[in-house]
């Protein structure tokens, strides 16, 4: 999962893209407005977390544009402002969900995971694929009830692999959807990583190679 954290006070967006980071998912952070809208429109984002008092463009300008230009990504406004009034503020502007600082980091996790799985078809909670089954609320992953021990990136990829029910997925999609824009493309990280998940997954062989297209299940 790929998500955008818009916030321009340092030392909570380092703790937030942490934490979300040990939850498997790849996160780019932007300081400002901005550049929140910048890289908004280069890359594809699962959800964006928007503080809403953001510098240089203010975070309504900014969902208001995401909302216009990009209507099937999902905002999640983070913000001090907490009233009713706020809240029904925040959502009108387009946001697809809201909440007040301080927060309970579960709950952000849960709701970012929540609008993650409203984009374009609805997707299961629970994703399963022969005797291959992955949580990602949990990130876990059992193949015939054995735990896999997959690593965040392990999980991240056979995610994407099993999202896409059998379509093949590029391996620069897999990294721009399972790494954050601090990932080397010139790299073989990809490919090591399928290596090793295949190797976790065991026989029967569950990730093909599509010469020329990538890996599919």
């Amino acid at each position: 999962m790929r998500v955008l954290l818009a916030e321009d006070e340092s030392r909570v967006a380092d703790a937030v893209a942490r934490g979300l980071r040990r939850e498997g998912m790849a996160v780019d952070v932007a300081p400002d407005g901005g550049q929140a809208l910048y890289k908004a429109r280069v890359t594809a984002y699962d959800v964006v977390v928007l503080d809403r008092d953001l510098p240089e463009v203010h975070g309504d300008d900014v969902c208001r544009t995401l909302n216009r230009e990009q209507p099937d990504t999902k905002v999640l406004m983070l913000t001090a402002a907490r009233t009713p009034e706020d809240v029904v503020g925040g959502l009108s502007l387009g946001a697809d969900d809201y909440l007040a600082k301080p927060f309970h980091f579960p709950e952000l996790v849960a709701r970012i995971r929540a609008l993650a799985r409203r984009n374009g078809n609805a997707r299961p909670a629970v994703l399963s694929r022969g005797d291959v089954e992955l949580d990602p609320a949990q990130r876990t992953a059992t193949r015939d009830g054995r735990d896999l021990r997959l690593s965040p990136k392990e999980l991240g990829v056979l995610e994407a692999l099993m999202e896409a029910d059998g379509a093949a997925v590029s391996a620069e999609e897999l990294l721009e959807r399972v790494w954050d824009e601090n990932a080397d493309p010139f790299t073989n990280t990809v490919r090591m990583t399928v290596m090793t998940l295949r190797r976790k997954l065991g026989e029967p062989a569950f990730v093909a190679t599509v010469p020329g297209a990538g890996y599919r299940v």
